[in-house]
Parts: structure tokens; sequence; C-alpha cells
């Protein structure tokens, strides 16, 4: 029987980029089905006592840097942890994941180039040429998928995946959820894999 892990992302999410090897790993070995969900946790930060950072108290605010330097060391990971093109706040990105899931295409893939882009080069994936760019030299279509991305329909889907995360419970990126079970966190990563047997 396949497993379902339904992945709640934010495409501007450091610790999403974090989790998403392992998470592709944890596919591969599982042969799971990776439902990919770019929502908008602003929405969900505000029915679930979340802040954006910028309103986080200072203190939050320091060990959130001194973790992202403890997991890059740990990972052994190239993320940049204060790019310059951070925080992306423009949808395009999570609208051309979307696309591609509607599509047929590899949206889990894209969703972790995208992460890439940002938190590796720094590039501003605000920009729907980046996003275009990025979505080709993923092997994608980049005009199908930028041409979707920016259709009504994506845009109710991106909303429409929101209320659903908010629905099941979700609250941060990223969150995986199988069976019901959130798993929230790119460091609870290996207790979904231990949930999956692997």
């Amino acid at each position: 029987m396949t497993v379902t892990i339904d992945y709640y992302l934010s495409t501007s999410s450091p610790w999403t980029y974090l989790g998403s090897g392992r998470l592709h790993r944890i596919a591969e070995k599982t042969g799971a089905k990776v439902n990919v969900y770019p929502v908008a946790f602003g929405q969900i930060f505000a029915v679930s006592g979340g802040l954006p950072l910028p309103k986080r108290a200072p203190q939050r605010q320091a060990y959130r840097m001194m973790e992202l330097k403890r997991w890059k060391e740990f990972l052994n990971d190239p993320i940049n942890i204060e790019p310059t093109n951070f925080p992306a706040t423009d949808p395009i990105s999570s609208l051309a994941v979307i696309a591609a899931r509607e599509l047929g295409l590899d949206a889990f893939g894209l969703s972790t180039a995208l992460l890439t882009a940002l938190w590796v080069h720094d590039r501003n994936i605000d920009d729907a040429e980046v996003t275009a760019a990025v979505t080709a030299s993923h092997g994608l279509d980049a005009n199908a998928v930028m041409e979707k991305a920016a259709t009504p329909e994506m845009a109710a889907l991106f909303e429409a995946d929101t209320k659903h995360a908010i629905d099941q419970g979700v609250f941060g990126a990223p969150s995986y959820v199988v069976d019901g079970e959130i798993f929230w966190g790119q460091d609870r990563v290996d207790l979904l894999a231990w949930r999956l047997g692997v």
C-alpha cells in the first residue's frame, strides 16, 4: 500500500529548505506519494497564534539565527542563512508549484529547486522571470507552468490549500502529515522516517 505524505510548505522558509532533501530521500526509500501544498502561512499564523518573523520577540529572532547556524553546520549544508532576497513575499513561486502540480509535473522537485534558488543562491523568487528560469532549469515547461500560475484558478487553489491546512491543524512550515498525524519542522524528519519504518 502506497504511503501518502501531505507536505505543507513555504517557498520562503529556511526550515522547509533544510528538510527538503531529507524528505526526498524518505520518499525514495518508501515509495511514498508526496502531495505538495504551498500555503499562505501569514493566514495560518493569524488563526493559530503564530507571529511573522519581524513581529517576534528579539530573543526568539536571535535564537532562530543561532539555530540556523547550528543546523547549517550539523547538516553540512550550503544554506545562506541571511539571503538578501528574504523574505519572499510575492506568491508567484507558490503559484508556480501549484501549477506544476495541477499539470501533473514534478511539483515536489520544483518546490525544492525554488527553495534552493533562494536559500543557497540568493535568487529573487518574487520575480516571475527568476521563478520561470528555475522552473526551466528543473526541466519543466516554464511557459506552461507560468501561464497556468497566472490564472485565477491557481490563486483560488492557493486559498483552498491554505484553508485545508488550517482545517488539518497545520500551524508551521514545513509540516508533513501522514494519516492525519502532523510532523512539524525539519527537525521532525527523523520522526517521520521512524513512523514510516525507514
